[in-house]
């Protein structure tokens, strides 16, 4: 079974959703400094659009970064060690992530994401990085 269909599969995706946005939350709150508090600023102002957007994007966009992590996650089983690999290639894992969000960003009908996104995303690739660790683990709980 491939990424896409462990992390999507429907008796898991609830689950999946629920460890994402915690991993979002985690995230967030671990960030420090003037970065860290633009992206906290910018994240509670997106949180705020209404209760559970966190959760609705990102059981929309699960299909999509599973689909584009796919390639990654094969060649992270084959080497014996998922997380290692993940982390070691975590400059890929953040890019294939941002190619989907960029693309959702500028069609998106709100101002406020589209907004917040745009000022975010110049470290957005550094902060998908840092990220990769807990990724990494909520993928190998997941997918396994």
């Amino acid at each position: 079974m491939g990424l896409s269909e462990a992390l999507n599969d429907a008796s898991k995706k609830p689950q999946v959703v629920a460890d994402c946005c915690k991993l979002v939350d985690e995230e967030v709150a671990s960030k420090s400094g003037l970065s860290g508090l633009a992206v906290k600023a910018g994240y509670a102002a997106v949180k705020g659009i209404k209760p559970g957007f966190i959760a609705q994007v990102v059981e929309k966009l699960l299909p999509e970064f599973a689909q584009k992590l796919d390639p990654i996650w094969s060649e992270a089983t084959r080497s014996g060690n998922p997380n290692a690999h993940l982390i070691s290639n975590r400059s890929q894992v953040a890019d294939a992530l941002l190619s989907v969000t960029d693309e959702k960003a500028k069609s998106s009908s709100s101002g406020v994401v589209r907004g917040t996104y745009e000022k975010l995303r110049g470290s957005a690739k550094k902060n998908v990085e840092d990220a990769v660790p807990r990724l990494a683990q909520l993928i190998q709980k997941h997918a396994s």
